[in-house]
């Protein structure tokens, strides 16, 4: 099989599995992103999230992951909800987060790609990334062609906005690389200009430290007082930024089972979030991203974003 046939198979591979698109890019070094990678650390912007400064040499070179890599696979998986399943009163949770655990659907995913490739191609050395790995996901995406990144750091596509998981396939074939795309955020600072604690601090630039996701999710002890009245409700992750951009008008319901929440939450008004059980959060979000969270931390972070100011306001 030549490489270009490879290339038409996979993606037919990868569409059949439900996944929205797939492109290729060389493995290779990521000599631009490299530097601005290690500016980006060496300005302590990763705050608490230490695993970010670890194997620097793997997260830029995915030959030094998969030896003798020679391509890197980058696909893009559909999670945006046909509607919000929250009432209106109810804390903010970031669109991800209420079905299944992404990363055990889109692995098992992964692994029946991978299992594919190996029959009709015979044994392939490679890897599976599900969010998970020193890989540099945005980069490879965009080098592949799958979009381009935002000022708000995220990937960006024409067709489907930026409501999708980014997974890669690392491997040791070679396979028909496709081109880059075009940025077509031109002038538009929507992102930026929407942002409550202005964690965009320039183009693709992101200060985590200030972002309403690291501070719901990441950050490990107790958020400032700074930023607990900008948090405009949100207790788990935050959409901002999706939620304002133009592109995402081209975003599409998901057709994923498991990401469709449990229907008991939709029924949860603000009193009952704010009287959750530890044994109904367990119930509801045993098996979701909430549970990186911890039953504590989250009920904290209820209380705080049902307090912010915006969210009064608004409510």
């Amino acid at each position: 099989m030549t490489p270009v046939k490879r290339s038409v198979w996979i993606k037919d591979q990868a569409r059949a599995l439900g996944f929205l698109d797939c492109r290729i890019a060389k493995a290779d070094f990521l000599e631009e992103e490299a530097p601005l990678f290690e500016k980006w650390l060496n300005k302590g912007f990763q705050g608490q999230m230490a695993w970010l400064e670890d194997h620097f040499d793997l997260r830029m070179d995915p030959r030094k992951l998969v030896p003798g890599a020679r391509s890197v696979i980058s696909l893009i998986y559909n999670y945006f909800p046909e509607e919000q399943p929250l009432q209106e009163s109810a804390p903010k949770i970031a669109r991800y987060a209420l079905g299944r655990d992404y990363h055990k659907v889109l692995r098992k995913k992964m692994k029946q790609l991978m299992r594919s490739l190996n029959e009709k191609w015979g044994e392939v050395g490679g890897r599976a990334f599900v969010d998970s790995g020193p890989v540099h996901e945005r980069a490879w995406a965009r080098r592949s062609g799958l979009g381009w990144v935002g000022k708000n750091s995220l990937l960006l596509n024409k067709q489907y906005g930026s409501y999708f998981f980014l997974c890669e396939l690392i491997l040791d074939v070679e396979i028909a690389a496709d081109e880059p795309v075009t940025d077509h955020c031109g002038t538009c600072t929507r992102c930026i200009d929407a942002c409550p604690t202005d964690a965009i601090v320039a183009d693709q630039v992101i200060d985590s430290q200030k972002c309403i996701s690291y501070l719901t999710i990441e950050l490990k002890e107790a958020i400032p007082d700074e930023f607990s009245s900008q948090l405009n409700g949100w207790a788990f992750g935050c959409d901002i930024c999706q939620e304002v951009c133009p592109w995402n008008r081209f975003s599409s319901p998901h057709t994923e089972p498991d990401f469709h929440p449990r229907p008991e939450i939709g029924s949860l008004d603000q009193k009952q979030w704010l009287e959750i059980t530890e044994d109904l959060f367990g119930s509801y979000f045993g098996n979701t991203p909430l549970k990186r969270a911890g039953f504590d931390r989250f009920k904290a972070n209820i209380q705080r974003a049902v307090d912010s100011e915006k969210f009064q306001k608004d409510n």
